[in-house]
């Protein structure tokens, strides 16, 4: 049997509504500096500040490279669900019926677990690419005065 939304459902939904949202916009936002983020290694993975005679290198660097261009193509799929899940946020308030609602926080349950494991993904790509270069890394002399 449905049941209809009184005055003080709807009050509880915009409350809802603007929570879903203001999560979603901590999504963007971790986003966006993850963009940030693989720009830099981007440019980082193509630059000429790695000892040349590193066995491997050319392979090892592929790799990273070939990850981080999956890892932006899996982050603009998120962009897109979560542009569509926050479009069809005005939804809920047309919603009759509580099925409809719940069937809203489901889907924003699951693309919260789609970022949060992106990003738990991107970090330890992050984290692998950084110890990786760290360790390879020209090393510059300081000049010394003679």
């Amino acid at each position: 049997m449905e049941k209809a939304k009184s005055k003080s459902d709807l009050l509880r939904n915009r409350e809802g509504i603007e929570e879903l949202h203001r999560s979603s916009q901590e999504w963007k936002s971790m986003l966006q500096f993850i963009k940030d983020e693989m720009i830099f290694m981007n440019r980082l993975l193509n630059s000429y500040v790695f000892e040349p005679d590193t066995p491997n290198l050319f392979e090892r660097l592929q790799d990273y490279l070939n990850r981080l261009k999956e890892s932006k193509l899996k982050k603009s799929v998120i962009e897109r669900n979560i542009l569509n899940h926050e479009n069809h946020l005005g939804g809920i308030l047309e919603c009759k019926d509580v099925v409809c609602d719940e069937e809203y926080y489901r889907k924003h349950r699951e693309l919260e677990t789609e970022v949060m494991k992106f990003v738990n993904e991107f970090q330890d790509l992050k984290s692998e690419i950084f110890n990786y270069a760290g360790g390879i890394l020209k090393k510059r002399r300081p000049k010394t005065k003679e």
